[in-house]
């Protein structure tokens, strides 16, 4: 039996996903990367994302539906910081169907996410945006967050990520 959590919009509710939801989450993960213009780079596969949520437990998702239907999904897992001294919470993906956008549900999405880190004991939840996606930028700042300008993302990837496990 799933966990739902009712929301305060009328026929939206958000669960926990389950095995079966894989097809679906991969779905909708590349729907938000044809959006992204990053198709190209994705590389998960149903068996991917099986071993990794549901055997390795390395993230997890939720997913809502608008009146019976998958409408979006948003995809996290902890993080920690040294300095709080715990765990936190980390959105990689939020995405909502575009045939159900204008409705709130974004918002809820992202608000469940706070409940569930809240929930955790969790103080803080962090993402990351493209920079050119400013519906997305103006929504954020409207949901109470602050653009971390200070700090750049540095990624070790492909080819050099095995140079660099060589370097010790």
């Amino acid at each position: 039996m799933n966990r739902y959590y009712e929301t305060g919009v009328e026929g939206f509710r958000i669960r926990f996903a389950q095995e079966s939801d894989v097809g679906l989450i991969l779905k909708f993960i590349k729907e938000l990367a044809d959006y992204e213009e990053l198709l190209h780079e994705v590389v998960a596969t149903e068996e991917i994302l099986m071993e990794s949520l549901f055997v390795k437990k390395q993230a997890e998702v939720i997913i809502g539906e608008y009146k019976g239907e998958p409408a979006g999904f948003a995809l996290f897992f902890h993080n920690f910081s040294t300095f709080l001294g715990k765990a936190n919470l980390y959105l990689e993906d939020l995405y909502v169907d575009p045939s159900f956008r204008g409705k709130g549900l974004g918002k809820t999405l992202l608000s469940c996410l706070g409940r569930i880190a809240v929930e955790r004991g969790c103080e803080r939840l962090d993402w990351w945006c493209l920079d050119w996606n400013k519906s997305s930028i103006d929504f954020y700042l409207q949901m109470g967050a602050k653009p971390m300008d200070e700090w750049t993302v540095y990624r070790v990837d492909g080819e050099n990520l095995p140079k660099l496990a060589d370097m010790m």
